[in-house]
């Protein structure tokens, strides 16, 4: 049963692993791999991209005075990224969902308590962002 769970198979696996491409290894080449979500994953992916900069200015906003995005680890910074670009242009995505499948993903490249702190900022972060639209 453990296939279902694997790397290749998670979506938000192949968003987070295209966008560090992207974003730290200047790798222009976005091929997004045959999937039975790939137009959701390029979506998320160019639209990271696109909107980059909005998407780091709303983090600044809401992650407070004592962090910095640019002082994140790398991979944390990506997943934070793609995950506030779903929670602002991916409305009708249950801000629940988003953060359990980042979580979930996230197991790939964090540990425990990394994960755990992510958690807890996406939880912070999709509250402001959302709360701010009602």
């Amino acid at each position: 049963m453990k296939s279902a769970f694997s790397p290749k198979n998670n979506p938000r696996v192949i968003i987070i692993q295209k966008l560090y491409g992207n974003l730290f290894n200047d790798n222009t080449q976005l091929d997004i791999p045959k999937h039975r979500f790939k137009k959701f994953i390029k979506d998320i992916v160019l639209g990271t991209i696109e909107r980059n900069e909005i998407i780091a200015e709303e983090l600044e906003k809401n992650l407070g005075k004592e962090l910095k995005l640019k002082n994140l680890d790398k991979i944390f910074q990506v997943i934070l990224k793609s995950a506030t670009f779903e929670i602002l242009y991916k409305p009708n995505l249950s801000i629940n969902i988003i953060i359990k499948e980042y979580l979930n993903a996230s197991n790939f490249f964090l540990n425990d308590s990394q994960t755990k702190y992510l958690n807890a900022i996406l939880d912070n972060i999709a509250k402001k962002i959302r709360n701010s639209d009602a």
